[in-house]
């Protein structure tokens, strides 16, 4: 927590260039005092700075400390953020711009702020992709980022599920996102904001007429309403089933949140066979079979009769297979 802190210290004073300790103990929710001591620890690891008294002054770093800070290149500085997902930076075609500017950061800091960076690094590592999957192979995924840095506006051909296909688009890339290992890219299609997934797009190009950002978009707060309404979107239906104790206790391992967390949330009081019965959010009985058939005989099937008659069927099929000798 303190070594943290120490670098908070020295990135503060490195972007606002001159800080007071109330100044510093009120951004970092500490006392004055324990400012005082930061500073001491710094001094004593060799950070050059310099406090300067009266109702003007303040902390700052001597500029030559601010140098060694900020001896990137302009690639290395846009790659900061990625710094802590690997995986990623190579995916965007930055994983030696990444390794570059590890080095530089690590050389920068003083030793105990260095050896204490190079700890979490061997304690802590970020796999994005989901348990049993790889992520997604997407082929224009450093063009289509290239196209977002520089606001420019790409033509691209795309697969989708809905009819027809495949379509083409020129769209204004706006921001990726990084889901489960899977990539997206969040676009302006006329007046629209759309999504789509990056390892669907068959063709593109990178067109040299720009845009302009919206005013105020934020790609995180557009992400977070994205998955809300995705959510509301695709289930459309909901199914009604017994399920047994063993299997409910596992449902947030077989299902996903929202199915999983709507079980919780309707399931009655158990039966005397000790059997729940729970309401889900299902986008169609063809979606939800291989759901259902996870669950084995640890579930049954209420409704929607559709449903219950379908998974009948299945099951008849896979008995008739099973019978037959091999």
């Amino acid at each position: 927590m303190r070594a943290s802190r120490l670098v908070s210290i020295l990135l503060l004073l490195q972007t606002r260039e001159r800080m007071t300790a109330q100044e510093l103990a009120d951004t970092l929710e500490v006392s004055p005092r324990t400012v005082y001591r930061d500073m001491e620890s710094l001094s004593a690891a060799g950070v050059p700075l310099y406090g300067e008294p009266g109702h003007d002054g303040g902390y700052r770093l001597l500029g030559g400390f601010r140098t060694r800070l900020t001896g990137l290149t302009a690639d290395e500085a846009d790659s900061l953020f990625l710094t802590g997902l690997p995986t990623a930076a190579a995916d965007l075609g930055m994983g030696a711009v990444v390794t570059a500017v590890q080095l530089k950061l690590m050389a920068s800091l003083p030793a105990e702020l260095r050896d204490r960076a190079g700890r979490i690094a061997e304690r802590f590592h970020l796999d994005a992709p989901a348990w049993y999957r790889d992520g997604d192979r997407a082929p224009h995924l450093s063009a289509v980022a290239d196209a977002v840095w520089n606001d420019r506006a790409v033509w691209m051909r795309y697969e989708r599920w809905a009819e027809p296909h495949e379509i083409t688009r020129t769209v204004n890339p706006y921001g990726l996102v990084l889901k489960a290992g899977h990539w997206y890219l969040v676009a302006g299609a006329g007046e629209q904001l759309r999504t789509y997934r990056i390892a669907r797009i068959v063709d593109l190009r990178v067109l040299d007429e720009r845009f302009d950002r919206p005013n105020g978009f934020d790609l995180a707060d557009y992400w977070h309403h994205y998955l809300k309404s995705f959510d509301a979107r695709r289930h459309q239906d909901e199914a009604t089933l017994r399920l047994s104790p063993r299997i409910f206790d596992q449902l947030p391992q077989l299902w996903d949140s929202a199915m999983a967390d709507a079980a919780h949330r309707t399931a009655t009081p158990p039966d005397p066979d000790g059997w729940t019965r729970v309401t889900i959010p299902i986008e169609s009985v063809e979606q939800a079979l291989p759901e259902l058939l996870k669950l084995g005989a640890e579930a049954e099937i209420l409704a929607p009769a559709e449903l219950r008659e379908h998974i009948s069927k299945t099951l008849d099929a896979l008995t008739r297979i099973y019978r037959r000798p091999v």
